[in-house]
């Protein structure tokens, strides 16, 4: 954690995704209105000590929505990437240690999935499912662990041909063992930054969906905050304001992350070596002689 503070990337994604976990939490336990009280007699207040964010159309207290719908994003991300991960491991894994036949079949099912939309999958599992969290959730954790499972496939097959791999096999290691001692943590780094921004996906993508409808009404959402307060941009643009802040927030605060904790995490991005240095007397600086 501290190599991920001291870069600037790191830092800023730390705080943003922080904000919004501790959001969410919060929402747990507290928000200062009940975000689905619908109150007439307080349309479209400013922003005051009484409603930190003001109020929509209905009299709704937009910091109350916001603060509940940080919990269902932030639930949406964290399903989508753990759904994400599995798949895109486990199809990326087999796809590269298997036979060929069965390598190169596992591989054209990726292409082929690879190419349904997500939001198509989405309308289709709606349709069959119903709209829920877990349902928008498994169809952007399948269609991002597709295309994980591509970039893993890519990666297993590199570091299989590294040296200490062929040593390691020729010592009679299994390929269990294998994969688990030497593939997967290799191949970490880039599955990290991949799945921080599946999470990112996942911020947009359920704002979207939650956009066109597909998520049910009484689940509190950035998405359907948007829907609702858009009709009325016009005349009131600073309601729409705070729920479009809070989506890019979360969206950039995942992918800065990401690229802390690969930089964190990678040895070859972790171990910085010292460049030559000029002195004021004109002299090259090359360090401790050897």
């Amino acid at each position: 954690m501290r190599i991920l503070w001291r870069t600037w990337p790191g830092r800023i994604g730390a705080v943003l995704s922080s904000v919004m976990v501790v959001s969410a939490l919060v929402s747990l336990v507290w928000t200062p209105y009940d975000p689905k009280r619908v109150n007439p007699g307080e349309r479209w207040l400013p922003v005051s000590r009484d409603h930190w964010f003001g109020t929509d159309g209905g009299g709704q207290d937009l910091f109350s929505q916001v603060l509940a719908g940080a919990r269902t994003t932030l639930t949406v991300a964290v399903l989508s990437v753990l759904i994400a991960a599995v798949i895109g491991l486990v199809l990326g894994v087999l796809s590269a240690i298997t036979p060929r036949w069965v390598g190169e079949a596992l591989a054209h099912v990726i292409d082929v999935l690879i190419a349904l939309p997500t939001l198509i999958l989405a309308l289709v599992l709606v349709a069959a499912l119903g709209g829920s969290v877990w349902t928008i959730s498994l169809a952007i954790g399948f269609a991002s662990g597709v295309v994980l499972a591509r970039v893993v496939k890519a990666e297993v097959a590199r570091v299989l041909m590294q040296d200490y791999v062929l040593a390691a096999s020729a010592a009679g290691s299994s390929t269990l063992r294998t994969v688990i001692r030497h593939v997967l943590p290799n191949i970490a780094p880039v599955v990290i930054v991949q799945l921080s921004l599946v999470a990112a996906l996942a911020v947009l993508a359920e704002a979207a969906l939650s956009f066109l409808g597909l998520t049910p009404i009484s689940t509190p959402s950035w998405g359907r905050m948007l829907e609702e307060l858009q009709q009325s941009a016009s005349v009131h643009p600073w309601a729409i304001v705070f729920p479009g802040l809070a989506v890019v927030a979360a969206t950039l605060g995942f992918n800065l992350v990401g690229d802390g904790l690969r930089d964190a995490i990678d040895p070859r991005l972790r171990s910085r070596v010292a460049l030559p240095t000029l002195d004021l007397a004109g002299t090259v600086n090359q360090g401790p002689n050897r």
